[in-house]
């Protein structure tokens, strides 16, 4: 079935004009079985049109969202580098790992997290902390999903004003499908190579005029192209909205999410390269019958937004999550020799478990003096996150003969001789920390006239944390007190063209990019800190098309180099520098051409030792020079698409010692889609094509990744 949208609804959502949840229940929407037609633009889906968090989507393209400014803003305004992920594009490209999804961003480069964890390095600094869910921290180390996604958004440049500490190259925010009155009615099967099996349900209805639901859920057995690699995940997260009143709505939403699978360091090097790589694209080293790695998450969050009769908008989150976590790894623990006959196997296990609490509140008011126009935000966001890092070192061999390593030969590389893991008291981790954190920040968006506006805002943030440790009892704390600035100034000499620069300023607290363990050193460390000078270019060709130009420049100071005079401690004279260009393009090229992807150019250097070995002058690890990701999407008829994605980066190091190279590649990507009927779309995808053997990512210089060889996926989309 396909109707015309109504065309002043059109206008305003492609104008980028916000309307409230209560507003989006009223409007006539979609079902998923129907397609809308904007122009001669097809929109199919319930959360085509309007999506959660603010968000206005049409394909590959979101004209506004709230996440960079925390008001309903049109990207076109933002001045700041944004990249959106939407719905249509994580189902056409079939992804099953935010990671891997992140590719297709420009500027993205995924690292390996250790074979346990999300992890990506945005414009030079890499982070497994700086994820969030609508807004709110998730800063937990695992494997996220997409079942329950509407759309991935990457914000990239510090800005701590609007997302707190950290987030010294950007931040990745994943906004949540949620309960918004339309009929939804879809079940996602799957499967593919390596034993590849997954299927996700999306079901949504009225139970009232006043009372919205919706359920996500997803279950998956699969294996990998890695040797012995294999996973088991499933998650259900119901939400409901209330419409409480004309101007007040309560959303609630609960998530359970358990993700279980075999972790993979990778191969090791030889000569400062990838070890024979070509041939060992699934080669597992180390023992299999240890390495495991697991998390159960529960997380439930109550949003209320309410309209005051004075005009301000209230926006409130409150959030609890508790994330079960822990891994236990085998892996190469260096280069295998010259004579290419022997490699060391370490192994560890570490135990992260995080419970979160968070109130995040944000009050908007607009306003004029005189002709000029204000959005004024007003927030404050209180925390506190308690958990357990506890880590033990492997121990190989039988009853008292234990050694911290064992030898095998890089041909034969799997050693089946047992591991005892033990906290040896010293160097292994054994803590319980807790963080209390208190933020309030203002923030005012300026419309001088219809060609000049200015955002202008301040955030302060008290950060207390301690840490015991449960070996000598000991308790270490610091107090940290931050204030983070934001400026950015917007130049709209077409209503469809931006020049934008702006001004920003990140702080990582010395407890590090994942809260845990502290020491005498640490104590006394003042936070690093990240400071980002950017401009940039939006145009919207049209309104579905949109090319983006970025130029920045971002500095990191007070990294810690270990003080040769005194273990423990450091000096602060670490400095990175990161230097890029970035060009986008989102949306539909014609009526029958879709396209998603960019260009990045990334110079990021060492300024000043952070190390003995990572000096000045060095390439920041896995960093390329230059890098592409581009999607394109062409409807050659009614009924059957197909999806060209290509990816190409220049060489990279596996750290920022630059000892070890990792030679760049391209790769190709294929999908193949076909609406049977009304109901049922069929779809294949293909990634690397041309079977290309590369290394994808790496952890450090003897933990490297091979890529994917040529890999088959098809899944069937029935809504009804």
């Amino acid at each position: 079935m396909t109707r015309r949208f109504d065309h002043a609804l059109a206008c305003a959502l492609l104008a980028g004009t916000a309307l409230t949840t209560a507003a989006q229940a009223q409007v006539l929407a979609p079902a998923a079985s129907e397609a809308v037609t904007l122009g001669e633009i097809s929109v199919q889906g319930a959360n085509g049109i309007i999506g959660p968090q603010g968000g206005v989507t049409i394909g590959y393209l979101t004209k506004q969202t709230r996440s960079a400014t925390k008001t309903n803003t049109p990207l076109l305004d933002t001045p700041q580098s944004v990249t959106v992920v939407t719905r249509e594009q994580i189902t056409d490209q079939n992804f099953q790992n935010l990671t891997d999804q992140l590719r297709y961003v420009p500027g993205i480069i995924p690292a390996q997290g250790e074979g346990n964890r999300d992890q990506a390095i945005i414009r030079g600094q890499s982070t497994s902390a700086d994820f969030f869910v609508n807004g709110m921290r998730d800063d937990v180390q695992y494997y996220r999903d997409l079942y329950n996604v509407a759309r991935v958004e990457v914000l990239k440049g510090p800005d701590s004003l609007i997302f707190g500490r950290g987030g010294g190259g950007g931040v990745i925010n994943r906004v949540l499908k949620e309960a918004d009155g339309l009929r939804v009615r879809e079940v996602t099967a799957g499967g593919g190579q390596f034993g590849d099996k997954r299927v996700t349900v999306d079901v949504g209805d009225r139970v009232s005029d006043s009372a919205f639901f919706r359920l996500n859920g997803v279950f998956e057995d699969s294996g990998t192209y890695r040797q012995f690699g294999e996973l088991t995940r499933y998650g259900v997260n119901p939400t409901m909205t209330f419409l409480l009143g004309p101007q007040t709505t309560l959303k609630l939403s609960y998530e359970y999410f358990h993700d279980d699978r075999f972790p993979d360091r990778g191969i090791p090097s030889q000569f400062g390269r990838a070890y024979n790589y070509r041939n060992n694209i699934r080669t597992f080293f180390g023992n299999p019958d240890v390495n495991f790695t697991k998390v159960d998450a529960h997380i439930a969050t109550a949003t209320l937004d309410h309209l005051f009769d004075s005009g301000v908008e209230l926006h409130s989150q409150l959030r609890f999550a508790d994330y079960d976590r822990y891994y236990r790894n085998t892996l190469p623990g260096g280069a295998v020799n010259a004579a290419g006959t022997a490699v060391t196997i370490t192994g560890y296990r570490n135990e992260t478990d995080r419970t979160n609490y968070f109130s995040q509140n944000d009050f908007t008011y607009k306003f004029l003096t005189g002709d000029i126009k204000h959005t004024l935000l007003g927030g404050f966001e209180l925390g506190y996150q308690e958990g357990l890092t506890y880590r033990q070192s492997g121990l190989f061999g039988f009853g008292n003969n234990l050694v911290s390593s064992v030898t095998v030969n890089p041909l034969s590389p799997i050693t089946r001789v047992p591991v005892t893991f033990r906290n040896n008291g010293g160097s292994d981790a054994n803590a319980r920390y807790d963080l209390g954190l208190a933020a309030v920040y203002a923030q005012d968006q300026i419309d001088l006239n219809p060609y000049v506006q200015i955002v202008g805002g301040l955030r302060y943030d008290h950060f207390d944390f301690a840490s015991r440790n449960q070996n000598t009892g000991i308790t270490y704390s610091r107090v940290d007190d931050l204030m983070s600035p934001r400026a950015g100034l917007v130049i709209k000499p077409l209503p469809n063209l931006a020049f934008y620069g702006s001004y920003s300023v990140s702080y990582l607290p010395s407890s590090g990019d994942q809260i845990g363990n502290f020491t005498p050193g640490l104590v006394i460390a003042q936070p690093e800190r990240f400071q980002n000078l950017e401009v940039g270019v939006k145009y919207d060709v049209t309104p579905t098309l949109q090319l983006t130009a970025a130029g920045y420049n971002l500095d990191r100071t007070n990294q810690r180099l270990p003080d040769p005079n005194n273990a423990g401690f450091f000096i602060l004279s670490g400095k990175t520098n990161t230097q890029g260009f970035e060009i986008g393009a989102n949306g539909y090229v014609t009526d029958w051409w879709q396209v998603a992807g960019g260009y990045a150019y990334t110079d990021a250097r060492i300024e000043s030792a952070t190390s003995a070995t990572i000096v000045a002058g060095n390439k920041v690890g896995l960093v390329p020079f230059n890098s592409v990701s581009l999607w394109n999407k062409f409807a050659v008829t009614p009924e059957f698409s197909v999806g060209v994605g290509y990816i190409y980066q220049t060489h990279t190091f596996a750290s920022s010692d630059d000892s070890v190279r990792l030679p760049g590649y391209s790769r190709f990507d294929l999908g193949f889609f076909y609406q049977i009927n009304e109901s049922t779309r069929a779809q294949v995808n293909i990634e690397n094509v041309f079977d290309r053997r590369y290394i994808y990512t790496a952890d450090n210089n003897n933990n490297l990744t091979p890529g994917a060889p040529r890999t088959v996926r098809a899944q069937v989309i029935v809504r009804f």
